[in-house]
Order: C-alpha cells, then structure tokens, then sequence
C-alpha cells in the first residue's frame, strides 16, 4: 500500500490505495513509516518526495470505516503510538509534499508535516473532521494556525469546508501551484535541487527551521548557532568553499 523509488537522490513514496482514495488506515501507516525507516539509512537518498497514486486524492483523510467502531480507549491506544506525522516532521531529511487531488483531514495533517507543499491546480485541501463531530486529530488543530495564521486556520477548521489550490497558496498552506501534468516534474526538479546540496547543511537548516516553530527566539538563535557550527566543522562545508573559490559545482558527501 506503500511504494518507494529512488532516482538521482531522490525518494517518491507513493500512499497507494487509489480506490479508497489513499485513505490511511493501519496497513498504510504501517507501510509509511517502514519506508522512514527505510530511507533514513539510505545515504544515497538526500530528499523524500510524498504523493498519492492516482489523480484523484493525495490522501483523502482516515479511514472511517476502519474507526467507526473504537472505542475511546482504542483511538487513544492509536494515537499515542508511532504517529506518521510526527515521524514525517522530525525526519532528517527534506520532504516534499505534492499534493495531486483531495488532501483532507489526515492527508492535509501529511502534508503539513512534510517541508513544503507543490499542489495541482485539482487540489483540494481541508479539514472536514468537524462534520464528524470530532476535531483533527494529527496535528491539525496545530500546525495549521501557524502555517496560515490563526483567522484563516480557524476558518477552515470550524466551517470544515474545503478550498482550492489558488486560495491555499494566497494563503500559505502552499508554496506553488502547477497544471496536474507538471506535479510530479515540477515536485522532482526542486528535490534534485535540494538533493545537490550538502546533506549535513540539510540536515541542520531543517532542524534549526523547525524549532523556530516551537521555541523562544532566544532558544532558536542558540539552536541555530549550535547547528552553524556543526555545519561548519564538516568535510561539506570545506569542500563547498574550495568549491567557490575554485568555480566548481561542489561535490558533497555528507560527511
């Protein structure tokens, strides 16, 4: 239910269960975090692109079927397992979300986790768990305000309706929009742009970015000059510079 492929530094895992609308369930949750697993011990691979098979949805949600019937004490043993997308989040290495169809409740929580966010002009991103009588459940009610602001979060959390790929990337919750034909191209071009960088400067720009999000600024400056450093003492970092000075693309090893 999960497929992986590498190319040129490159992972594309593919949520695939397109006749259920790449609804996550267990075996799919399952399959999504073997393959983290998976490709963090992969050195050959720098960046993760994460898609939906087919062109319909991304990730339309969870599998209500699979829910309907737990009970309090079930979802809770469910959710304070391995979440995919806190394991998405603190991955090490860049992750490109491209969004190909619907990308609701559990999917747009995916998405959000990942660093970025390409969407097809088909794209259609919410949070519809309030039409459940429930409330996201992965990060939704979190993430969401601080990628768009507080207004436009609450908004689509409160409505449950969904929007479109040109109103989430006026607001935010996208970084491009492209024609359906151009996604995966378009998603796999800046991911062998990334992927030409040094994986230790990677590694530290995400961290350092990420506690911007959770921390004082006074922390994050102490974060980042921790990790500046440690970028600095690297082999990438003296290559990058011979690489300059010489007028030479760099040639990064990760070390």
């Amino acid at each position: 239910m999960v497929l992986v492929e590498r190319r040129d530094g490159v992972a594309t895992v593919t949520i695939n269960r397109p006749e259920k609308r790449n609804a996550l369930n267990a075996a799919v949750r399952a399959g999504f975090l073997g393959a983290l697993d998976e490709l963090r011990a992969d050195a050959e691979v720098r960046v993760v692109v994460v898609t939906g098979a087919g062109d319909k949805a991304f990730v339309a949600g969870a599998d209500i079927a699979e829910f309907s019937e737990r009970t309090p004490v079930d979802q809770h043993r469910v959710m304070t397992g391995r979440s995919l997308h806190e394991e998405t989040e603190r991955f090490p290495k860049p992750v490109i979300a491209a969004i190909n169809g619907h990308c609701l409740g559990g999917g747009l929580e995916l998405a959000m986790a990942c660093d970025f966010r390409i969407a097809s002009t088909r794209a259609l991103l919410g949070q519809p768990e309030i039409n459940l009588g429930i409330i996201p459940g992965g990060g939704g009610t979190q993430r969401l305000p601080r990628l768009v602001g507080l207004g436009a979060a609450m908004q689509m959390i409160l409505t449950g309706e969904p929007i479109g790929a040109t109103e989430a990337h006026r607001i935010g919750l996208v970084q491009e929009v492209v024609a359906p034909e151009e996604l995966m191209p378009r998603a796999h071009e800046l991911g062998r742009t990334i992927a030409a960088r040094s994986p230790v400067a990677l590694a530290a720009a995400k961290e350092a970015a990420r506690a911007s999000q959770h921390t004082a600024l006074s922390e994050g400056l102490r974060v980042e000059r921790g990790l500046y450093l440690l970028a600095f003492g690297s082999e990438d970092k003296d290559e990058g510079v011979r690489a300059f000075l010489e007028k030479r693309p760099p040639r990064f090893t990760g070390r």
